[in-house]
């Protein structure tokens, strides 16, 4: 596993997130070699998993993480809607080369509304609504996940201190209550597409998402540009 860091002393200690870890496995990939271990959040009952570089991070810096929320859409099928499955690819291919760990956090479908609202939520969005506006509209939270159990699992790992991949300043906020520092916040933003563009506008203008978006989006050449999407994901 990575290596471990020391807690900081500004911290109050949160009470502690009932969850337990597995064996340490390795996992070969195409982005290179791995160890895993899964941990069940007891509260919920669902199972997470922490893919690690075998390697401690370079010049002893903090160790990378990355909170990537389960997306089926993007992660497996390669949705252009959202940028989740190439953010994910993206971190695995840095913490591999830096040093780290990426918790993949399943349950945290459509921001944690689940699939099937997912997409209910699509169906808003292409009538009109942005992402927020569709969780709104179907009586939802736009962000409903927890990251109790990711702060304790990183703490269990011996990772009190982390460079946090993200683009999201929130998930700064909510691990630094559930107890662990971040050092810094390393981007993760990934080229737009023109299938997702007016997505990470919203998510830029409406939920302080660090993005830059001043180049122009990719095109897969196949689907026409006079339709743009929303997801609801990280």
């Amino acid at each position: 596993m990575t290596a471990s860091t020391t807690r900081s002393s500004d911290h109050s200690a949160p009470a502690p997130h009932p969850v337990s870890g597995g064996p340490v496995v390795q996992l070969p990939t195409a982005f290179g070699d791995f160890v895993a271990q899964a941990w069940t959040d007891h509260v919920t009952g669902v199972e997470h998993l922490a893919v690690s570089s075998p390697n401690p991070p370079k010049d002893g810096r903090a160790p990378l993480v990355r909170l990537h929320s389960e997306c089926l859409t993007g992660d497996v099928f390669g949705s252009y809607r959202c940028d989740c499955g190439e953010q994910l690819a993206f971190a695995l291919e840095l913490i591999h080369a830096e040093g780290g760990t990426l918790l993949y956090l399943r349950g945290q479908e459509g921001r944690g509304i689940g699939l099937a609202n997912k997409i209910k939520a699509y169906a808003l969005q292409e009538a009109g609504f942005d992402t927020v506006e569709a969780n709104e509209q179907l009586g939802l939270p736009v962000d409903a996940r927890s990251y109790s159990a990711a702060g304790q699992i990183l703490a269990e790992m011996g990772l009190h201190e982390v460079r946090l991949l993200s683009n999201n300043p929130d998930k700064q906020h909510r691990l630094d209550k559930a107890g662990v520092t971040v050092v810094e916040m390393v981007p993760t933003e990934v080229p737009s597409r023109e299938q997702n563009l007016r997505y990470l506008q919203t998510k830029k203008d409406r939920m302080d998402h660090r993005l830059t978006l001043d180049v122009e989006p990719v095109s897969n050449g196949k689907t026409p540009s006079n339709h743009t999407f929303d997801n609801n994901q990280d």
